[in-house]
């Protein structure tokens, strides 16, 4: 399948593309040491294209300050898997509830260099949807169109000098509406669009 394609996906194409690669991964774990953690990778249609949604955190959360992520976060005692968590981060951070989300499937477990292992859940939500962003912790919600982020032009890899000296290379995408997805927000959306067009 070619990128410009992938809005001719259904719910159901997607649900099947993230079954199959559940089960190419099946028994992978995070590393033991990394604390679980989940984000939901939120889709919506309109005007038949897919579209995401992404935050931009803010300088006054603990970790990633300013950057633009999925939302999510660490899991609390109480979740009982990793869409729990997804969930309940995405009503604590942006507002929607998890009756307005149809969870489609989940991708394998990625460790972070924050000491994280993130599960990425995917989901359908409702849109538009009167969003409430947690004000300590989201800046801004925006959205980006699939089709272009598939785009490979959109996206390179850098060198990326991280706090301790070392270098890595890193997926940066192009601004889009003047936003910068990068990191492991970038390398999730590039597997996650990786997953579609494989099928």
């Amino acid at each position: 399948m070619e990128p410009g394609e992938l809005d001719h996906l259904t719910e159901q194409d997607i649900a099947q593309a993230l079954r199959k690669a559940q089960m190419a991964a099946s028994g992978q774990t995070g590393p033991g040491s990394f604390r679980p953690a989940s984000v939901l990778i939120p889709l919506f249609r309109q005007e038949d294209h897919w579209h995401l949604v992404f935050t931009r955190r803010t300088e006054h959360v603990e970790n990633h300050k300013g950057q633009v992520s999925f939302p999510g976060g660490a899991a609390d005692d109480g979740d009982g898997d990793a869409v729990q968590t997804a969930l309940r981060e995405t009503f604590e951070e942006i507002g929607i509830p998890p009756d307005c989300v149809r969870v489609l499937g989940q991708m394998a477990p990625m460790a972070t260099v924050t000491g994280f292992c993130i599960t990425p859940v995917v989901g359908v939500v409702c849109w538009p949807y009167a969003l409430k962003p947690a004000e300590v912790e989201v800046q801004r919600v925006f959205t980006v169109p699939l089709a272009w982020l598939a785009d490979p032009n959109h996206r390179s890899m850098r060198p990326h000098t991280r706090r301790d000296g070392s270098t890595d290379l890193v997926v940066f995408f192009d601004r889009y509406d003047d936003e910068l997805i990068w990191g492991v927000t970038g390398t999730i959306t590039v597997e996650f669009i990786r997953l579609l067009l494989e099928g």
